[in-house]
């Protein structure tokens, strides 16, 4: 008999944590699993591949923070769909998911928290604190962000530990010559990538000092930004104040990063706080050296010195620096790229997340 399963998570968007929702939802098996996912906010480009492999998907259509007709709608789907767990994902999801899981009188109510949130304000860690008495366990994808909560008041007896996965990759297919011209690099200078949304969680201006710092003691480095978001303007104006676009440019929302990344040079990340970055994994996945801010969410993937580097947050010239060392020294490069790929093999597969997960749904899993 198969367990009907609801991940509930506040939209689809292009995020890590919908990301891995999809991974593990299209990767359980049928066999034992039931999966239905339900969007409390609003639908997403990334609901069509769980469209395609035949996953319901039901959109609530949350229209406010607190909004109480979206509580309402779904304790209803859950009390129709009768799931065995509910599993919630994000803050608004955890929010209004586990209280309506409880209403709909849901046997095993479980949450996850992504990522170390400090934008949190007291009365979000009380509405945390509360629902985590009737959570079964919280699944995490990193020990900083278990650290993080208990040092808000929830156990880290109440978590379990799920690092994030990520599939394998063919050879790319694209030449470094072709990589650098989708990207409008000279292919003659050295390339630098960074992935992710442009908010300030991720701290582009920081980036931006460094690749200004490179750029001008190297003469042949390019930093190229991947992505969008609400900061993409300032950033821009930014960019312009303090650099110029052959040191730094912004190159949008891509869906061929796979085949760009293995003809970086370098990646960076230098983010005021994560979870666990997909964007670093597959960097780590390609062989790339990383240059990372020392925050907990990276320290769970970048071993420093071993997998990669890690600088302190914020510090624009030591990233500059430990980068440039990185480009003067090729076997050095290489011996990174290597063991950051060993890691990953090793650690951060789908396989694995998802067996964790179908363990835990099963009732074999402790909280760690």
């Amino acid at each position: 008999m198969t367990k009907r399963i609801a991940l509930v998570i506040p939209t689809m968007d292009r995020g890590g944590a919908e990301k891995q929702l999809c991974l593990l939802a299209e990767n359980l098996p049928r066999e034992r699993f039931d999966v239905h996912v339900i969007l409390l906010t609003r639908d997403g480009p990334r609901s069509q591949s769980l469209r395609d492999a035949g996953i319901p998907v039901t959109v609530i259509g949350k229209r406010f923070k607190a909004d109480p007709s979206a509580l309402f709608r779904l304790r209803r789907e859950l009390t129709r769909l009768q799931p065995q767990v509910v599993h919630t994902w994000l803050f608004a999801a955890n929010s209004f998911g586990r209280a309506a899981a409880r209403m709909a009188k849901v046997p095993r109510i479980i949450g996850s928290e992504r990522c170390v949130d400090p934008w949190k304000t007291t009365a979000h860690f009380l509405i945390d604190r509360r629902l985590a008495k009737f959570t079964e366990t919280i699944t995490t994808n990193s020990a900083g962000v278990r650290d993080f909560y208990a040092s808000h008041g929830i156990a880290q007896e109440k978590f379990t530990l799920i690092p994030n996965g990520i599939e394998p990759v063919s050879a790319s297919s694209c030449s470094r010559a072709d990589a650098f011209a989708a990207l409008d690099v000279d292919p003659r200078r050295k390339l630098i990538m960074a992935i992710g949304r442009l908010w300030p969680q991720k701290r582009y201006r920081d980036l931006i000092w460094s690749a200004e710092l490179l750029g001008t003691m190297r003469e042949d480095t390019t930093l190229v930004i991947v992505g969008d978001g609400p900061q993409k303007g300032e950033l821009l104006r930014h960019r312009d104040a303090v650099t110029i676009p052959t040191h730094a440019r912004f190159c949008g929302q891509r869906d061929d990063v796979t085949d760009l990344l293995p003809h970086a040079d370098a990646f960076w990340i230098g983010s005021e706080y994560e979870g666990q970055s997909n964007s670093v994994i597959e960097a780590m996945q390609a062989g790339i050296p990383v240059v990372a801010s020392d925050i907990p969410g990276n320290r769970d993937l970048v071993i420093d010195q071993q997998t990669g580097r890690l600088v302190k947050l914020g510090d624009t010239v030591d990233c500059a620096r430990q980068t440039n060392e990185i480009l003067d020294d090729v076997s050095e490069a290489k011996r990174l790229g290597h063991n950051a790929r060993n890691r990953i093999a090793a650690d951060f597969t789908v396989a694995q997340m998802v067996q964790k997960h179908a363990d835990l749904y099963d009732g074999t899993t402790a909280s760690i």
